[in-house]
């Protein structure tokens, strides 16, 4: 536990991996299936966010915006 960050998975999402109101999912469809974990949602729509159960980043890509669907 003492060197969670140093194995800290960021991940760079474009504007057309977000779902719905500026989030995205976790497990990811790029992770492996023994490290699955119930899907949750991680709203990006601030820059990024970190998915509470296996601490993956989620960041926007430089430049990239999204839209508030207010």
């Amino acid at each position: 536990m003492s060197n969670a960050n140093a194995s800290q998975t960021v991940v760079e999402v474009t504007a057309a991996d977000v779902q719905g109101p500026g989030v995205v999912f976790c497990p990811n469809p790029k992770q492996t299936l023994w490290s699955q974990h119930p899907r949750v949602y991680i709203d990006v729509s601030h820059g990024e966010g970190k998915c509470p159960y296996c601490s993956t980043v989620y960041r926007l890509k430089e430049g990239e915006k999204v839209g508030h669907g207010h």
